[in-house]
């Protein structure tokens, strides 16, 4: 017979579906101060006038600080929650452009700070009375500046930041933001999301939040928030997160004051004999490794719970603490690493196997070895149509349900080409001098290094989809990993071991 607590998250499950956008949707629908009035529903569904929102936006920035806030502020939550999503663009770039800071003013002072003379040393008396006369004006002008170059809608975010359920609702307003810039490119409203992302950088600092431990026995409505938001492994029933939660495993997360059970980012941890090398082994149906004989703790899964939090790299201090926490408690625990997907490996070289149809051989980089192009037309010289090796392995990999994974000999035969590859994706591909690949980046800015390749790692459609079943370990920490004993090489700024260096080696210059 199931319990209250399944029960509950299965109901919840049921009547909320549960990818991240939908849940988002209706969590923004809760006023600021935490409470539902009788008539809530009503109020979302009916939209407010959009007039009445602006005008209520505008009382809470231009309220003087004596008055009371608390109406104005809530008033504009649910009025914001009613509009539509062209309406909230609409008074998103109101607030960009008609609240701003005041140009005029800060021209004006700064010609001012231009025409003042810079005391000499020369012109004062032994107790420097008239420097001290002279640098006022500097002073005076300087304090005028710094305030002139604060926006208007910053007084807003301050005020939502020390209301209640305010912080969660700045951080629906950025995921609003951040959807508009990804629709166009307006200054103004980039100017406004960067101004934003400061802030919440600031009242999210590590010493705000608490680092707390997730388990079964927490209320249905957070371990329904661990379903709704784990991004990277589904959770697939309450047997699943149950195992999640339970012996061998740990689920940690940040929780802010101000947003009380409900975790901004959690990370799923799974303590094992050894590094894994595929999630078969972290997503386990037999009994777990006894926790005692347990050397390493293997990160699997990080998922952020707000998308108005992106670019706040929450995840970094988590890890940090995690590990320390780890060390502290389980001092046989001395490996730290990740299983971790590879989500642009594919997109990546599809597009670079694609450009050979599109540009011809002569204008397109052959990303293949010889020898590799020779198996690939030899292996499928009756199957397929390719004209060269770069035709034949799009055509492999853009196969009705990925059919070349159900070959052993297709999957031999594209195991070494697909490794280098891949290798070469992680270290040698870049945006902005950054890891291309989004994991990548994360994990190694973070100080990780690149531990191991494994092959057929994660045989789910997301997975084959995504880095056709490649995952890789990052290792977070060198004391006693034996699996890496000959040591590490410098690939540019990025550290991998010497099981990764080989499938690149041909490739790059070893420093």
């Amino acid at each position: 017979m199931m319990n209250k607590k399944g029960l509950a998250i299965l109901l919840r499950s049921k009547m909320r579906p549960l990818s991240p956008v939908s849940k988002v949707t209706q969590l923004q629908h809760a006023p600021l101060d935490g409470k539902i009035p009788a008539d809530q529903n009503a109020a979302v569904k009916t939209p407010r006038d959009f007039g009445q929102v602006r005008e209520s936006m505008h009382s809470v920035i231009s309220m003087n600080k004596k008055e009371i806030l608390d109406t104005a502020l809530n008033d504009f939550s649910e009025g914001y929650f009613s509009l539509s999503q062209e309406n909230r663009h609409k008074l998103l770039l109101i607030l960009a452009r008609e609240y701003d800071l005041n140009r005029t003013k800060v021209r004006d002072l700064m010609k001012q700070y231009v025409g003042l003379e810079i005391p000499s040393g020369d012109e004062t008396d032994e107790h420097g009375h008239e420097i001290e006369s002279q640098l006022s004006a500097f002073y005076r002008i300087e304090r005028n500046l710094r305030h002139a170059l604060k926006p208007m809608y910053e007084t807003l975010f301050e005020r939502l930041n020390t209301h209640p359920g305010g912080l969660k609702f700045l951080a629906t307003v950025r995921a609003d933001i951040l959807s508009i810039i990804a629709d166009e490119n307006i200054a103004s409203v980039r100017a406004l999301d960067s101004y934003l992302k400061e802030k919440l950088i600031t009242w999210l600092s590590p010493a705000n939040l608490e680092l707390y431990q997730i388990t079964w026995d927490d209320p249905a409505s957070l371990l329904e928030k661990i379903v709704a938001y784990e991004a990277v492994h589904p959770i697939s029933n309450l047997i699943d997160l149950k195992r999640r939660l339970g012996l061998g495993r740990r689920c940690f997360g940040y929780i802010h004051p101000s947003i009380p059970g409900e975790p901004l980012i959690f990370i799923e941890v799974a303590l094992m004999k050894n590094i894994a090398s595929s999630i078969q082994e972290v997503l386990w149906h037999d009994p777990p490794t006894p926790e005692g004989e347990a050397t390493t703790a293997l990160f699997y899964s990080i998922s952020s719970t707000q998308p108005g939090l992106a670019g706040i790299n929450l995840g970094k201090f988590l890890i940090k603490r995690v590990i320390y926490l780890v060390k502290k408690d389980m001092p046989n625990i001395y490996n730290f690493a990740t299983l971790s997907p590879i989500p642009g490996f594919m997109q990546w070289l599809l597009s670079k196997l694609a450009s050979s149809e599109r540009s011809g051989p002569i204008f397109c980089e052959n990303i293949l070895k010889p020898e590799e192009e020779r198996a690939l037309m030899d292996a499928c010289m009756d199957s397929t149509t390719g004209k060269n090796g770069m035709e034949v392995l799009l055509l492999l990999l853009t196969s009705t349900n990925h059919e070349w994974t159900q070959s052993d000999r297709l999957t031999t035969l594209l195991e070494p080409i697909l490794l280098r590859l891949c290798a070469r994706y992680l270290t040698l591909e870049k945006k902005r001098g950054k890891a291309l690949d989004s994991v990548a980046n994360f994990h190694l800015q973070n100080g990780a290094m690149i531990g191991r390749l494994n092959w057929m790692a994660d045989r789910s459609e997301k997975g084959l989809s995504q880095s056709g079943g490649i995952m890789v370990n990052y290792i977070y920490s060198l004391d006693n990993i034996e699996d890496y004993a000959q040591g590490y090489f410098s690939t540019g700024h990025i550290q991998v071991s010497s099981d990764f260096h080989h499938h690149i080696e041909r490739e790059i210059k070893i420093q």
